[in-house]
């Protein structure tokens, strides 16, 4: 196996690789290439490749649709192309180990994604990723116990308020919601810096008064507390909040948690934010076609795994400036008929 599966089996990946990569192992498998920026795209991947692609927590929905993607790809090039999926932290995490060398692909919010191609935020320097194409949209779900007095992100000062896995998209999510509301994320709330299985359980123990959770809908964590704890949980409106949110990155948008989604007594206003699929802008620009070309192919069998990827639309997916569409990602599209 070639080194990037290496690094992925010694990380937190091993359970997606026994998933969605054992077929692949059969046989030499290459890294992709690196682009040449010359000569035509074919969107024909000439060798045995193996790409990582970096998801999420296990709970959530990147990991679900990540798994899909990567069990689609063997068929879809003719077993050419095979894939592993990893559990990761996410957005954050994703773009700098995609950086590194130690995935081909990776899933980030979109505003991760500009503040990593513009050298704000979590990164202090412009990172050299380009965007596959624009997907599904996120939704930010804050939920709180009910019995906490929690109403607004504002009450949250001095409880135990989990915002996501470190150098995660919910991260960067919940520390904006809670400067937008007046407070410091470092100092006004009791920050529990975990992973979505691990708020889960905090929320059903009580050790956890509340969280964030930036994903698609239905995420299974968020589902399971709802079908666990009952009316015991709630979300909360942040939309308020929006102004000052598209102050900071035009990315975020008014959206609504329709009630049937997790069986609440009413429709939740919200703050959605879409997801983009990144590769390095050198990777090899057939293999990115490639991979491209699968995602809107292969959609109904991507939703199968996750109703969130019904979201999954040729009309945007070219909507991802100021992250540059990959030239392989923009063939395919053409291909394809994004306009």
């Amino acid at each position: 196996m070639s080194g990037i599966n290496v690094r992925l089996a010694a990380g937190a990946g091993v359970l997606a690789l026994v998933a969605a990569g054992a077929a692949g192992c059969g046989g030499r498998q290459d890294t992709a290439a690196t682009d040449n920026f010359a000569g035509e795209v074919t969107c024909k991947v000439g060798k045995d490749t193996r790409v990582g692609i970096a998801t999420g927590n296990a709970t959530g929905v990147y990991y679900v649709v990540g798994n899909a993607l990567a069990g689609q790809l063997s068929g879809a090039t003719g077993g050419k192309l095979t894939g592993t999926a990893a559990e990761t932290g996410a957005s954050v995490q994703n773009i700098e180990q995609l950086v590194a060398g130690q995935y081909d692909v990776a899933f980030s919010l979109f505003d991760t994604a500009v503040n990593a191609v513009q050298g704000k935020g979590s990164f202090s320097s412009p990172q050299p990723v380009q965007a596959l194409a624009r997907i599904y949209d996120n939704y930010t779900q804050v939920v709180v116990r009910a019995d906490s007095g929690i109403t607004s992100v504002a009450d949250m000062k001095g409880h135990k308020i989990s915002t996501g896995s470190p150098k995660s998209g919910t991260e960067v999510i919940a520390n904006r919601l809670l400067t937008a509301a007046g407070l410091d994320p470092a100092k006004d709330i009791q920050a529990q810096r975990l992973d979505l299985t691990k708020t889960v359980d905090g929320m059903k123990d009580g050790n956890i008064d509340g969280f964030f959770w930036s994903g698609g809908v239905p995420t299974g964590g968020v589902t399971d507390l709802f079908t666990t704890a009952g009316d015991k949980v709630k979300f909360i409106d942040i939309s308020p909040l929006l102004p000052k949110m598209t102050e900071l990155n035009s990315a975020y948008q008014a959206g609504t948690i329709a009630r049937d989604v997790y069986r609440t007594p009413a429709d939740v206003p919200t703050i959605v934010v879409p997801n983009v699929l990144l590769v390095r802008e050198n990777l090899d620009a057939d293999v990115a076609c490639a991979i491209t070309r699968t995602v809107f192919e292969k959609k109904d069998a991507l939703a199968q795994a996750n109703p969130a990827a019904k979201g999954i639309e040729l009309s945007n997916a070219r909507k991802t400036d100021p992250v540059k569409l990959h030239r392989g990602a923009d063939k395919a599209l053409k291909d394809l008929g994004a306009s």
